[in-house]
């Protein structure tokens, strides 16, 4: 490889891993969770992320989605999503996400996420999130 693709190469990685929030951040762990409740629909997989009404919700979505199995012949939407604003205390703030949705031959639609978290035993949870419109 020569020296300057091997420069490029470095200077994406480093872009890319700074367009990426620590993971162990407030944001981080909201945008981890979105991640897995909105963008891979894997209900399990948000619920380490979540604590208190968050976590009952995404309980309940269990529930209410028992038996719906997301395999192959499952047509799966497109996910993306960009914070829109942080709000609240620093100690338990609340961001707003929106995100795009694209489903293949059904078009694309807007929703926007209001994500709020707090420390659980030393770590950041979810502790609530709503969908809207």
């Amino acid at each position: 490889m020569t020296a300057s693709r091997l420069s490029a190469l470095v200077l994406t990685l480093v872009v890319v891993a700074g367009c990426q929030s620590d993971p162990q951040s407030a944001r981080g762990v909201a945008e981890r969770f979105i991640d897995q409740h909105y963008v891979r629909i894997d209900l399990a997989a948000a619920r380490p992320f979540c604590v208190g009404v968050a976590l009952k919700k995404v309980t309940d979505e269990q529930r209410l989605t028992e038996g719906q199995a997301i395999d192959a012949s499952t047509r799966t939407p497109t996910v993306r999503y960009r914070l829109i604003e942080t709000q609240g205390d620093p100690e338990q703030p609340s961001f707003l996400f929106e995100g795009t949705i694209s489903v293949d031959d059904a078009g694309e639609f807007k929703r926007k996420w209001l994500i709020s978290a707090r420390r659980d035993g030393g770590t950041w949870k979810v502790s609530n999130f709503e969908e809207f419109d």
